[in-house]
């Protein structure tokens, strides 16, 4: 950016070049970032961040993150998951079986329909009852697995 363009520019020629008069232009009078949250900043934190400060809740310690590892698929998105020439194949007769684990699912959940008049049948780790239970409304069958 060439010199006549900049900020510092536009205020010389006025006293204090927008600096003010009494407190004078310094460094960071108030802190750098986040300092004073506790202090002298506490009102915009309160006003702005309420719950910043403080711990709430019970620790858990050494956590495994991986035992509560359980992505979510709802019974509206589980017919996309089939290729279309499974899709075009199917019928009351030929149901088709839809592996959920495959595509990265552990928990079938009940939001949605299923498309009428196709039964289907879900293999999955985990299904909440609603979900069983529009599936097998559909003439359907829900398998668990480990």
């Amino acid at each position: 950016m060439t010199t006549r363009f900049k900020k510092n520019r536009k205020k010389r020629g006025h006293v204090s070049a927008g600096h003010g008069r009494i407190g004078k232009h310094r460094k960071h009078p108030s802190g750098r970032g986040n300092a004073g949250g506790m202090h002298h900043h506490r009102i915009l934190f309160d006003k702005y961040h309420p719950g910043y400060f403080g711990k709430v809740g019970m620790r858990y310690f050494h956590k495994l993150r991986n035992k509560f590892y359980s992505p979510i698929v709802n019974i509206d998105k589980i017919w996309s998951l089939v290729p279309q020439e499974v899709k075009d194949k199917a019928t009351k007769d030929n149901v088709p079986l839809i592996d959920v684990t495959q595509f990265g699912y552990f928990k079938v959940l009940g939001k949605g329909v299923l498309p009428e008049n196709q039964p289907v049948v879900v293999k999955a780790k985990l299904v909440s009852k609603i979900a069983e239970k529009k599936i097998k409304e559909a003439g359907g069958a829900v398998i668990l697995t480990a």
